[in-house]
């Protein structure tokens, strides 16, 4: 395949897209999220579609580093808020609604949550993780309302292309509900960004790349790559014990990141490349707890290679 050019294409000294690159570019300051929960659920653990939940979340829907359920939103996110400042004391923030599905309400109850937020000093922007299906259009219009005012994304868990894992894992949507909820938003200009799972059960090397190759093509502004954890509590434990899942070793999961970045477009931004997981949930894989290694990883195979994001997006 031919590169795109001949030399690397660099972001600061990263050669792929990073969001602390973009929110700098952005902002001309670092900017972080600020992690919430808003107290929703989700219509596949409430009974609308579904029960259970996706088989891979945990207890507090993904939102296991967000602030405490129990308190207001305005506490938690001082609380979580001066937390990250001890690693970055001068910075603004972008309040990340992160667990369960944040759109699953009626749009007065958004609307409140969101504002609030929204008033606090230092804010620059919100991100709302939500799923495909959770976007009647009354929320489309608050969202379209928002991105008028407010550096937004939209965050949607597309996890996989596969319909047959996605039934697997209970995510109760198919691949085509992701992309139409992706056309409804692109109408509006809201930014979107596609979550993917490199690891679920059943799904071989080039199943994953097909993954990210497909959302290569999508109008997505954004993509986070998840590295499956398996934690302690979710039903997923019941299909590794049933010999359904294999964990991926570093090695592996570190080439398959830099093969799906090498066919993203050099435009999309990398929110994120692997994951954390709280240490007393963990089961496996147990090499990603030391996430700066895996990035160290990332980063040196991509020099090896002599490669960068979007190298080959173009034949991808």
């Amino acid at each position: 395949m031919k590169p795109i050019t001949d030399a690397p294409l660099l972001w600061g000294d990263k050669r792929f897209h990073t969001w602390n690159t973009e929110m700098r570019g952005v902002f001309d300051e670092k900017v972080f999220k600020v992690m919430l929960d808003a107290g929703f659920t989700c219509p596949n653990r409430d009974g609308t579609i579904a029960r259970g939940g996706c088989t891979f979340c945990s207890a507090r829907g993904s939102g296991d580093f967000a602030g405490k359920r129990r308190d207001d939103l305005v506490t938690q996110f001082n609380d979580i808020r001066d937390k990250q400042h001890l690693k970055w004391p001068h910075a603004k923030y972008i309040g990340y609604f992160q667990a369960y599905t944040n759109t699953y309400a009626p749009v007065e109850e958004l609307r409140e949550y969101y504002e609030v937020i929204l008033e606090q000093p230092g804010v620059v922007g919100l991100s709302i993780a939500t799923r495909p299906d959770c976007l009647p259009d009354d929320v489309i219009e608050y969202l379209a309302e928002l991105n008028e005012r407010t550096y937004l994304w939209v965050e949607m868990g597309l996890q996989t292309v596969h319909d047959s894992t996605s039934e697997l894992i209970n995510r109760a949507h198919d691949t085509q509900c992701f992309i139409d909820a992706v056309e409804k938003l692109r109408k509006h200009n809201i930014r979107v960004c596609a979550h993917i799972i490199y690891g679920l059960p059943q799904e071989t090397h080039e199943m994953m790349l097909e993954t990210g190759r497909a959302v290569s093509k999508m109008d997505v502004q954004g993509i986070k790559i998840h590295l499956l954890h398996l934690m302690k509590g979710t039903p997923m434990v019941r299909q590794y014990e049933a010999g359904l899942l294999r964990f991926l070793e570093q090695d592996e999961y570190i080439k398959l990141i830099v093969d799906t970045l090498e066919m993203l477009p050099p435009e999309m931004i990398v929110h994120r490349l692997t994951g954390d997981a709280p240490r007393k949930l963990l089961i496996g894989p147990i090499w990603s707890m030391k996430k700066w290694e895996v990035l160290n990883g990332i980063d040196a195979e991509l020099k090896s290679r002599d490669s960068w994001q979007g190298k080959y997006w173009r034949n991808a």
